[in-house]
């Protein structure tokens, strides 16, 4: 995440500061939050007499995890490359990086823009042979250091496991923390398993449990998938596992007999095996992740018994939590396709960026209101004008919004066009539709469109696609 001190970063210029912050949800030995990481490094630019043009944040962000995403981290370094800053001030240099291509990576940038890199207790110039020397060292350090906590805390929970003790986290419907047995939660997940071995679904037990008004231990609606969990959880019967292998016998009174769990999952196995045989096999779902409910939730493919259609995500809830919208798959996916072809025709992908990331309008603007507030509201708690736990919960309401508007930043590679694009672009489509290659017809969808919505019924018992019940929301393109 970004936050402009300036309200132009555009405008930085080579002299201007870029303060970067990130702490860990774990794991480091120094825990010291963003909020005070962004006041020590402001003070370390008042003393250098540099200008903080931008504070780049990583919250909860593990910089030593080789998969794990830092969009502050991966923004900055682009800033670097565009030559926005001569400075990066964070609270130390570790906090940069954990990873050696990490470091490799900046100092590239470096070579290039001549970036000094300041810390709270050190100052290391990337140009110099010696100080990179020992920036290198320091970043093996960290990474070795955090790929032997990692094994060892791998160790200890394969030991654990096989030793047949519980893990740990949150609490497991019918125990508690401890393991000691919840008997109410455990008289439901008794009857569970009864109904199910005497031929009911799992929608018909998930309805029965939200009309009796019983809900999980975090206080959730039952649905068929929470049933269908709760039937193939181990844990239930008192068996132990292990990166999803059984290991050992729990320690812990199990409330299902073994015999009893076993025989579940066969005939789960079994009605698996015989469901949907009257559907089209291997039906691929060629707007998946595209198509939306008006009522805010995604609409996933669904085989009935003759035709797949798309289904709101919420069919599965009850009460007035409950959405049973539904649109045909291929009348819908025949006029989504109809409106991409008109778009490639016309499309000229020549000279364009590699990707293109889109953002809903008016989240930049969003965004730059919500580090107001979190400013405004860091000094109203530095000023002791606001208690610590009102603070906390303030500011913590503030970064979800925040962290629901990057959710919606979506990188769209225009690679999937090439050769799809142009004047030729039915020819090109209707050889892929040849060739059955669903995931690139499905990746040229999510380019062209952020959404297809759909509608509520506006015709009774009308043939043929409701044309007005679909919205399609363009993806921007230039």
């Amino acid at each position: 995440m970004k936050r402009s001190t300036t309200g132009r970063a555009s405008g930085a210029v080579s002299g201007d500061a870029a303060v970067y912050c990130r702490i860990s949800q774990a794991g480091d030995d120094d825990q010291t939050g963003v909020d005070r990481q962004e006041r020590i490094c402001r003070e370390v630019a008042e003393r250098l007499a540099l200008r903080v043009a931008d504070v780049f944040v990583d919250n909860n962000r593990s910089a030593w995890k080789r998969n794990r995403k830092r969009p502050g981290w991966d923004e900055l370094l682009a800033r670097m490359g565009e030559g926005a800053y001569g400075h990066v001030i964070v609270y130390h240099p570790d906090r940069l990086m954990r990873q050696p291509k990490d470091l490799e990576e900046l100092l590239t940038v470096a070579d290039d823009r001549h970036v000094v890199l300041h810390g709270q207790a050190n100052r290391k110039d990337l140009s110099d042979p010696d100080d990179r020397f020992i920036l290198r060292i320091e970043v093996a350090h960290a990474c070795r250091s955090s790929d032997d906590t990692s094994r060892r805390v791998r160790t200890a929970l394969e030991e654990r496991a096989r030793a047949g003790k519980p893990h740990g986290g949150h609490r497991r419907y019918g125990y508690t923390r401890d393991q000691t047995i919840v008997e109410a939660e455990a008289e439901i997940i008794r009857e569970v398993y009864r109904r199910f071995l005497n031929g009911e679904s799992a929608r018909a037990i998930a309805k029965d449990l939200h009309d009796h008004q019983i809900t999980t231990c975090g206080g959730k609606t039952w649905h068929p998938n929470l049933v269908r969990r709760l039937l193939s959880q181990p844990y239930v019967a008192g068996i132990q596992t292990h990166n999803g292998q059984r290991v050992a016998m729990g320690t812990w009174t199990p409330i299902i007999d073994l015999g009893q769990w076993e025989e579940v999952q066969q005939m789960r196995g079994y009605r698996t095996a015989h469901s949907g045989k009257s559907t089209p096999a291997h039906y691929y779902y060629l707007l998946r992740g595209v198509v939306t409910c008006t009522c805010g939730r995604r609409m996933s493919g669904n085989s009935g018994s003759t035709t797949p259609y798309y289904r709101c995500n919420r069919a599965v809830l009850h009460g007035e939590e409950k959405c049973t919208r539904v649109i045909s798959a291929p009348a819908l996916e025949r006029f989504a396709r109809d409106v991409a072809l008109e778009v490639l025709e016309k499309l000229d992908i020549t000279g364009r960026q590699p990707a293109v990331t889109s953002r809903p309008q008016g989240d930049e603007q969003a965004d730059q209101d919500d580090a107001a507030q979190l400013a405004e509201l860091n000094g109203m708690w530095l000023a002791k004008e606001i208690p610590t736990a009102e603070y906390r919960a303030m500011r913590r309401a503030i970064e979800d919004r925040i962290r629901q508007r990057q959710r919606r930043v979506v990188q769209r590679p225009v690679a999937v066009l090439k050769g799809v694009a142009g004047p030729d672009a039915r020819a090109s489509w209707a050889a892929l539709e040849k060739a059955q290659d669903y995931e690139r017809m499905n990746a040229v969808f999510r380019f062209l469109f952020a959404a297809v919505i759909i509608h509520p019924v506006t015709r009774q018992r009308s043939r043929g696609l409701d044309f007005d019940r679909i919205e399609v929301v363009p993806n921007p393109l230039d």
